[in-house]
């Protein structure tokens, strides 16, 4: 008998040939299925920007291990902050492989810097370098118009900080608002932002949409995290490049971004912001009275001094009969000295006017006696208020002996006769409702009739018995068909089997460990033989042993082939008479 083969080689011939792509694939869905989406804290490293192709690649690392990263084109526009060299940030995505390199990474989905700590950090590195390219400097920033006759507003339509600013504009002075509006906060605000500040610059004087004399930023206050969009540098460089004066007005007054720093002004609020865009109407109208007045004042002035120098000048002039007497040549001179006197007179007055210009009282001196005015006006006023309360004192003791209870009877009665009468038509009205309602349900309740709902029942318990006795029959069919295909395999099971073959008369030859005897060379002399019939076994013991080659008149046999036990031999055909 031939040896069994050694384990090593059993191992050995049943594992399983890979390629190495398919390998490789097999490594990547296992950690892609293995791990799903997962959040890994980690610092940036090897960033270098985008790719050519739009994607991103780096690496994040901590103190002890290190994985690559990827950021695909399409996710890439979604992100909330965008990667630098050294920043520690928590990433989402999927763990997965690189089976071109066979290594493990972690492709991005989500960027988020990791806690409040990071975001300071790069709050303070990106001041840091804002400053020392000078784009807080004062000297680079402009004056805000005294009264612009357009204000451009950046934020979003449907905030309260949109309706707080127009309220405080039609207050103040009404005056042309364009509004562009743009998200505050969220993934691509700031690109929104930026564009909208750009898009205003970019409008042409005198064209369909005026441009704007001023800008405004403004959002509502919120946390670091939500008025992060107003720190990224496109913001603060498209703020910087502005040429349309800007009021930076985001956040509350405790709330600080980089664009509060560039801006040319910084609001403490967005309705602060609109008050200092445009003045306000009734300021305007008392200062230009008052200005008007001072103007009035100083020109009557003026001229009432050049009418008294004219007055005198005319006093000093000889009178027509002495002039008729002088002779022509005196006369000459007396015109040339009356001109050359005329010409220094205007000269004089000239320069008194401007003396008396420069002599006008300054805006504090003309503060100083309304000022006076208003403290002796509060020492009166103590003294005319206690008067006053004595006053209302003494006329509230002469009432005070006119009132009684009576009155207020008398009134409480006409309210008693009020109320009946309002809870007489409230009663009234409740039964006009009442009776209303009730015909409209007797009218709804006439159209419902259980006609309809019984017979949709009844077509309902028709189709349920339909169904019962298609699934009886089904269940019968499939019964019978399973039947039938196992009376089948019973049938060729028993022609199939050896023990058919054994009930023709013919027997299986085993020897003394069970094997199958197939050849009479393979029997020696004595050997144990057990020799199975259609009915029993036998016993029996080799005593002689005739070989086909040394009997030619023997017939030769054809050994049986070898066959599990509790598998049956194919049935012969039923005219076939022997197994030769």
């Amino acid at each position: 008998m031939a040896s069994p083969p050694s384990p090593t080689a059993n191992r050995a011939g049943n594992v399983v040939e890979f390629t190495v792509s398919e390998l490789s694939n097999a490594v990547k869905r296992a950690l892609e299925e293995g791990f799903g989406h997962v959040r890994l804290r980690g610092e940036v490293s090897g960033y270098r920007g985008p790719h050519a192709s739009g994607h991103c690649y780096f690496s994040l690392k901590d103190d002890k291990a290190k994985i690559d990263a990827v950021v695909w084109r399409s996710a890439w526009g979604r992100l909330k902050i965008k990667p630098e060299e050294g920043m520690e940030v928590i990433a989402t995505g999927k763990v997965s492989s690189f089976p071109g390199s066979s290594k493990y990474q972690i492709v991005i989905e989500s960027l988020e810097p990791a806690g409040l700590g990071a975001l300071m950090a790069q709050l303070e590195e990106r001041k840091r370098r804002f400053a020392a390219e000078g784009l807080f400097a004062e000297e680079r920033k402009q004056p805000l118009p005294f009264l612009p006759r357009v204000v451009g507003i950046v934020t979003s339509p449907t905030g309260a900080v949109i309706r707080d600013m127009l309220h405080g504009f039609r207050e103040r002075f009404p005056t042309r608002v364009v509004v562009w509006p743009v998200r505050v906060q969220g993934d691509g605000s700031a690109a929104e932002v930026a564009q909208a500040i750009r898009g205003f610059n970019a409008i042409a004087p005198g064209g369909a949409i005026p441009r704007p004399d001023v800008l405004i930023v403004a959002r509502g206050g919120g946390s670091l995290e939500d008025l992060w969009g107003f720190n990224d540098e496109m913001v603060v460089r498209a703020v910087a490049a502005s040429d349309i004066p800007v009021i930076s007005a985001v956040g509350h007054e405790t709330d600080w971004t980089l664009i509060d720093l560039v801006a040319d002004a910084r609001a403490p609020t967005p309705t602060k912001a609109a008050e200092w865009a445009v003045p306000k109407h009734s300021d305007l109208l008392d200062q230009t009275g008052k200005l008007g007045l001072r103007l009035t004042v100083a020109v009557r002035r003026v001229l009432e001094a050049l009418r008294r120098d004219l007055k005198s000048a005319e006093r000093g002039l000889p009178r027509a009969e002495d002039l008729a007497a002088l002779p022509r040549q005196r006369l000459d001179h007396i015109a040339h000295r009356l001109d050359g006197a005329l010409t220094a007179r205007v000269q004089r007055c000239h320069t008194r006017f401007f003396q008396v210009a420069g002599r006008l009282p300054s805006p504090r001196s003309l503060v100083i006696h309304p000022r006076q005015r208003i403290d002796a006006t509060g020492l009166r006023l103590g003294r005319a208020l206690s008067a006053n309360t004595q006053a209302h004192h003494t006329r509230h003791v002469r009432i005070a002996s006119r009132l009684h209870h009576r009155l207020l009877a008398v009134r409480v009665a006409r309210s008693a006769d009020r109320l009946d009468g309002l809870a007489q038509r409230a009663r009234e009205c409740l039964a006009k409702t009442a009776s209303v309602r009730r015909a409209r349900l007797e009218r709804a309740s006439g159209r419902l009739q259980p006609a309809p709902i019984r017979h949709r029942v009844e077509r309902c318990g028709e189709r349920l018995e339909a169904l019962a006795r298609r699934v009886q029959r089904a269940l019968a069919a499939g019964l019978a068909q399973r039947r039938h295909a196992l009376d089948g395999q019973a049938k060729l099971l028993g022609s199939l089997g050896y023990h058919s073959v054994l009930a023709r008369g013919f027997a299986l030859v085993r020897d003394a460990d069970g094997a199958t005897v197939r050849a009479a060379s393979a029997v020696s002399q004595g050997q144990a033989l057990e020799i199975e019939f259609a009915d029993g076994r036998v016993r029996a013991e080799a005593k002689s042993i005739a070989r086909a080659g040394r009997d030619p008149s023997a017939r030769p046999v054809r050994p049986l082939p070898e066959r599990d036990a509790d598998v049956p031999p194919k049935r012969p055909e039923k005219d076939q008479g022997s197994l030769f």
